[in-house]
């Protein structure tokens, strides 16, 4: 994360990256990467057929029926959002907090976008009364609400919302004629498979639902950009361009030249496949990182710090309000202080709650796990490779100095 001025805190130039896998790179990805290195051309404006067909499989896998002609591949989900969103129209309702990169899409197409609040038991998903007072509320202010985002496997609270909830506050959103778009790109980060259920909402409403996806979530490299939206199925008689949402997101895509680079596209249909290979590494990363986030959660909690235990992705999120005297004593009063302090504590981005839609003055904060794989690419083997990558020197003395340094601000 920059950190080299003050205005390099921006929440869009300097926008915080989501938490990396800190693994290298598959051999068969890499070596289908380099086979089409001599592609010259990008892919069509939404993907060609290779692309959108593997990605119409990753669905039908989950439960989803999906074709191909109900995808739209980008270059990121940053773009796609983007997309979507001048797609659709009208304002939107976003959960608090919320992944740090959905905010400035809406501010860069200047539309109005208004936080609901969630409930104690997991973050991503408004909970629903709310999300309906806060409807009716804007539309009395003269608002027009038309969008829902939500993330049931949710950045930053790394919680994954019960199938209950999300039912509740899915048929709050579409009683109220709102579309929802599910940015499910930590669905396949589960630290325990057998634990959290995951219930995507295109499954409780799959006419009102649009699915997002960031290959780089679980299956790809951070690196190589490419996201893909499944939009509800529509049969294509009855298709009119212009409520057609999947053609003007399309529209949209080409005028911004968000093409999926020609040869990345192999690659990203391969990890959408879902050989074994990949597979493997998603579900092996995601445990190691989950055993991980367990561990820096204990050592929040015993430093008197508080924080919903995570159930996903590479990353936790933590309150340290308790610890407000111990850090005014050290200068810091709001979340831009707590994570200058703890950024250059660490040694590693420690992301304030700010960026991600709390309060500047609620001093929560979000740590990625990474920090504790190891600096070297063989320590960062090691740990992968590990039964218990807790018990290693390297690992336990990194989560030692995250603990000390947490225990010191008491």
């Amino acid at each position: 994360m920059r950190q080299t001025a003050p205005e390099g805190r921006g929440p869009v130039r300097y926008g915080p990256p989501a938490p990396d896998t800190g693994l290298p790179v598959l051999p068969g990805l890499a070596g289908l990467l380099a086979a089409a290195a001599g592609r010259t051309t990008p892919e069509p404006p939404g993907g060609g057929p290779v692309l959108r067909e593997a990605a119409a499989g990753y669905w039908w896998r989950r439960g989803l029926r999906t074709h191909p002609e109900d995808v739209v591949a980008a270059p990121g989900a940053p773009a796609l959002l983007l997309a979507l969103i001048a797609a659709h129209g009208g304002d939107l309702l976003l959960p608090r907090p919320c992944p740090a990169w959905w905010t400035p899409q809406a501010r860069l197409l200047g539309r109005p976008a208004y936080h609901v609040p969630t409930p104690a038991e997991a973050g991503g998903v408004p909970d629903p009364y709310a999300l309906l007072e806060t409807v009716r509320r804007i539309r009395a202010e003269g608002g027009d609400p038309r969008l829902v985002l939500l993330s049931v496997a949710d950045d930053p609270t790394a919680t994954v919302a019960a199938p209950e909830l999300v039912r509740e506050a899915c048929e709050a959103a579409v009683a109220e004629g709102l579309h929802v778009i599910s940015d499910e790109t930590w669905r396949d980060t589960l630290h325990r498979p057998g634990g959290a259920v995951l219930l995507s909402p295109a499954e409780m409403c799959p006419d009102d639902v649009t699915v997002l996806t960031d290959l780089g979530g679980a299956l790809t490299p951070a690196a190589w950009p490419c996201a893909v939206a499944r939009f509800p199925p529509t049969d294509p008689s009855r298709a009119d361009r212009w409520t057609d949402r999947r053609a003007r997101v399309l529209d949209v895509l080409t005028a911004l030249g968000a093409l999926v680079p020609g040869p990345v596209a192999p690659a990203m249909a391969h990890a959408l496949d879902e050989p074994e290979d990949v597979t493997v590494r998603a579900r092996r990363a995601a445990a190691v990182h989950g055993r991980l986030a367990g561990a820096a959660h204990r050592a929040v909690l015993a430093a008197g710090a508080l924080a919903r235990p995570p159930q996903a992705g590479r990353h936790l999120y933590a309150d340290l309000g308790p610890l407000r005297a111990g850090l005014a004593a050290r200068g810091v009063t709001d979340s831009l202080e707590l994570e200058s302090h703890l950024t250059a504590r660490l040694g590693a981005p420690a992301t304030g709650g700010h960026r991600f839609g709390d309060e500047l003055g609620a001093l929560r904060v979000r740590f990625g796990t990474g920090m504790f794989l190891g600096a070297t690419e063989e320590e960062c083997a090691e740990a992968l490779g590990a039964s218990d990558p807790v018990e290693l020197p390297h690992v336990t003395r990194a989560l030692e100095s995250f603990g000390g340094a947490l225990e010191e601000l008491r």
